[in-house]
């Protein structure tokens, strides 16, 4: 049986707690299903922010959008999931990738894979650390004492004093964006967050994930496809599109070779956007960032530019749709645009 389409929405805490919890809680009055928080040690820390949003909302699903085994040992990460688990009543959700070169290049330890690309990514690491802390983080919410020795990680004698409703039912989605990670998630994860919002980009995704789901011995029906995507609506188009070129301009800094390839962008832009955003140079960036950036890496304009761009993802086989940042010029205007104009159109959907 197929999936009905559900929408999910992204926030980063850059804002006051009680103003990100509102807008959760706004999201969730408009149809949104899933609330999904970034973990990242600039912005407010995620564990408290999704203590607060499960205190002021009641059907919505909390969750890190997304959190490393890093920069977070699995055993702090099952206490904190294993508590969100009890305030919301079960309703968390944990989400998990490799983590980004940038933010553990501050916090004074390297990259757990090499950030050069030589025809593949070299995952084994982080996709191990992901793996283990998996493993160690699902019997520590079931209850067990954990010893465990892996290649990245390592638990002596570890248990928790309590576990949440869902016990080790917490749903894992995994972030993941190459071809050995997708395998990966699709191998171990009930769901995949992808950071795309182009079709292109899923259509050479959903291989790699059918193999991994295929490998795990179940069907693509129990599998949730993500699509984690840089949104901007508004009803004025030009104001949206615009409200999304730093979002773009990011993304296509950070995009690997093969992804600039697809969309017909040339490796020297990329570097020139790095280059400005490195420098804070921000009016530079904004003049770098050309329609086909925002065309490739955002769903941008009014809602019926946004629909249809919606329609083609779920063609693909998107079974979620994760309204990212900026979400709009007036991000709460947006909000309610998705709960009037959007979330409605795809009801039934599947």
């Amino acid at each position: 049986m197929a999936k009905e389409i559900k929408f999910g929405i992204e926030f980063v805490p850059n804002m006051p707690p009680n103003q990100c919890a509102d807008r959760v809680k706004l999201a969730e009055d408009n149809g949104f299903k899933y609330a999904w928080i970034t973990d990242h040690y600039n912005n407010r820390n995620v564990y408290p922010m999704l203590t607060l949003i499960s205190l002021k909302t009641s059907t919505i699903r909390p969750g890190t959008g997304i959190t490393n085994p890093f920069t977070r040992n699995p055993l702090l990460t099952a206490n904190a999931i294993a508590t969100i688990d009890e305030l919301s009543g079960g309703r968390v959700n944990l989400g998990m990738g490799p983590g980004d070169k940038a933010t553990f290049d501050r916090m004074g330890f390297g990259f757990p894979a090499p950030a050069i690309w030589n025809g593949n990514w070299d995952i084994k690491k982080p996709m191990s650390a992901i793996k283990e802390a998996k493993q160690v983080v699902y019997k520590l919410l079931a209850g067990e004492r954990v010893n465990f020795e892996g290649e990245t990680i390592k638990v002596t004698g570890a248990k928790l004093d309590f576990t949440g409703p869902q016990k080790d039912k917490v749903p894992f989605y995994m972030g993941a964006q190459g071809p050995g990670a997708l395998k990966t998630a699709g191998e171990v994860a009930d769901g995949v967050l992808i950071n795309a919002s182009n079709p292109r980009d899923y259509k050479a995704a959903m291989p790699n994930i059918e193999e991994g789901v295929g490998k795990s011995g179940r069907s693509m029906a129990d599998f949730d496809v993500g699509a984690y995507t840089a949104f901007s609506v508004g009803p004025d188009l030009a104001k949206a599109r615009k409200s999304a070129k730093i979002v773009a301009g990011f993304i296509t800094m950070g995009s690997p070779p093969p992804v600039l390839e697809r969309h017909g962008i040339p490796l020297g832009t990329a570097k020139a956007i790095a280059d400005a955003i490195g420098a804070g140079k921000w009016g530079d960036v904004g003049a770098l960032v050309d329609d086909n950036m925002i065309d490739a890496f955002v769903i941008a304009g009014d809602a019926d530019t946004c629909n249809k761009k919606i329609d083609e993802l779920l063609d693909t086989g998107v079974t979620q749709v994760v309204v990212g940042s900026p979400t709009g010029p007036d991000v709460e205007e947006a909000i309610k645009i998705c709960g009037t104009d959007i979330i409605p159109s795809f009801a039934g959907r599947c």
